[in-house]
């Protein structure tokens, strides 16, 4: 390409169509054309950004990897019927790109490859990019505008992103939670028919053995179980020997089912002593049967308080979820801020597995007007965040304290600490302290507005290795129905 059809493509674009002659020859003397080649990869992800790009023909393709999926953030066209135009893309923004990166001083946020048999590109250096917004101002005038709009895209995106995740959060930790007792019910609706036909049997059995005098023993046998509170705590070795030595005294008596009264009276914390105490008015002949209507009995018994525990258990993650989620309530709503932190604990449980969780809830909060599902992704970032931070193993700290008009919300984690020169910057936009592929840049700024411009709140953070605290502040009622009640 000469340097006459240089001059002429770069005018002929929007964002150079009002400079002056002298301006173009200054513009075509430091510019630096390229061919690509289809595939060839422009800029990387996470590379120290270096270079303002301007697209001339052919296409690009930016994608930027999301936990380990790579995903097409836009592309960009100078073939105007196969041009994306999405959420009001300009016209102008297919034709260059790298100006937000070389503005805020960070890297690349997005890969960006030809897509195409052949991409020309013009590159101009960061020094010469600065002088251009200097000497041309023209080109300002048309690169605010695209950058207002790629800014306001991204975020449109990463909340779309943000709440797919949110879902699939939410759907893994209510996977994981309902495994136990979900598996529980069905364990016992599996074993329960059997257990009630043996119960049936034995109970057939024992009232042919038994006499007169020894239906009574096993009656009082019953109602002391009944009462027999469970154990506070456990001695699995302990246990073990007393249902091993219940089995074998059972068997020797002719039981037919020694095991599981063994397993029955040890899971009570009780002993073959106590059990043959209280067998002591039932005769030799009826023993066997007395024996395993106890065994059929105290199975069952099992059975039915496995099915009790499960059934609130599930009640409760599902209350959590649908509270977690705001099912079914207007989206402004009165609430306590504390059940959102506790729900989230409970849809971030598999991740919180290993850490420490210590709750400094004031007593007698009052409840607050606000957005909770939104206020459930700032907890969830949060807490998410810190839980990476401490890889597992740490102390999360939940505070939670009236001051004046302000509710004040602290997550503080013993983690690795955010850098000291990482921390003025961690709720722009795009930028991240996370691997390259492990995180958008976008969560803190996410959660920064959704605390600072729907609640009108504050949220700032304070680190050092061992210790990081993300302080929000809420107003507990908003600033314009404080202003009508003449509050302010």
């Amino acid at each position: 390409m000469t340097e006459e059809e240089l001059r002429a493509a770069l005018h002929g674009l929007e964002i150079f169509a009002r400079l002056t002659e002298e301006q173009l020859d200054w513009l075509v003397s430091v510019s630096e054309p390229r061919v690509l080649p289809d595939g060839a990869v422009l800029f990387r992800d996470g590379e120290e950004a270096s270079e303002f790009h301007v697209l001339l023909s052919g296409g690009l393709v930016v994608t930027k990897v999301v936990d380990g999926r790579e995903e097409v953030l836009t592309r960009h066209s100078t073939d105007q019927e196969s041009a994306e135009e999405h959420d009001g893309k300009p016209a102008a923004a297919h034709r260059f790109t790298g100006e937000l990166p070389l503005l805020t001083e960070g890297g690349y946020v997005a890969t960006a490859a030809a897509s195409g048999p052949e991409t020309t590109v013009v590159a101009y250096s960061k020094p010469a990019f600065f002088e251009m917004l200097t000497r041309c101002h023209g080109v300002a005038a048309v690169l605010i505008p695209v950058l207002a709009w790629r800014i306001k895209s991204s975020e449109v995106q990463a909340r779309k992103r943000a709440t797919v995740e949110a879902l699939g959060t939410l759907a893994a930790g209510l996977a994981h939670e309902l495994n136990n007792p979900a598996a529980a019910v069905a364990r016992a609706a599996q074993e329960l028919g059997p257990a009630l036909d043996r119960l049936t049997r034995t109970a057939q059995a024992w009232g042919a053995a038994a006499g007169t005098a020894e239906r009574p023993v096993l009656d009082r046998l019953a109602e002391e179980l009944d009462k027999v509170p469970p154990p506070a705590t456990s001695d699995p070795l302990a246990q073990a020997d007393a249902e091993e030595e219940i089995a074998d005294w059972a068997e020797a008596e002719g039981a037919g089912q020694p095991g599981l009264l063994g397993a029955g009276i040890a899971d009570l914390g009780l002993e073959a002593d106590w059990l043959r105490d209280r067998l002591a008015g039932v005769g030799d002949t009826a023993r066997p049967a007395a024996l395993d209507h106890l065994a059929a009995l105290l199975e069952t018994r099992a059975l039915a308080a496995e099915l009790r525990a499960a059934g609130p258990r599930i009640s409760q993650l599902v209350a959590a979820t649908r509270d977690y989620a705001n099912l079914d309530r207007a989206p402004e709503q009165r609430f306590a801020v504390t059940e959102g932190l506790e729900n989230t604990l409970v849809v971030l449980r598999a991740k919180l597995a290993g850490i420490s969780i210590v709750r400094a809830y004031e007593p007698d909060l009052p409840e607050m007007t606000g957005y909770p599902s939104e206020l459930n992704q700032v907890w969830t970032n949060l807490v998410d965040n810190a839980a990476e931070a401490m890889e597992g193993a740490g102390v999360l700290t939940l505070r939670v304290r009236a001051e004046g008009d302000c509710m004040v919300v602290e997550i503080a984690d013993t983690g690795r600490g955010i850098p000291e020169a990482s921390l003025p910057r961690i709720f722009e936009p795009f930028y991240t302290t996370k691997d390259v592929g492990k995180g958008t840049g976008l969560g803190l700024h996410l959660s920064y507005r959704i605390v600072t411009q729907r609640h009108h709140g504050s949220l700032t953070a304070r680190s050092r290795p061992g210790e990081t605290r993300m302080i929000v502040r809420l107003p507990i009622v908003p600033t314009e129905k404080r202003s009508r009640h003449g509050r302010l």
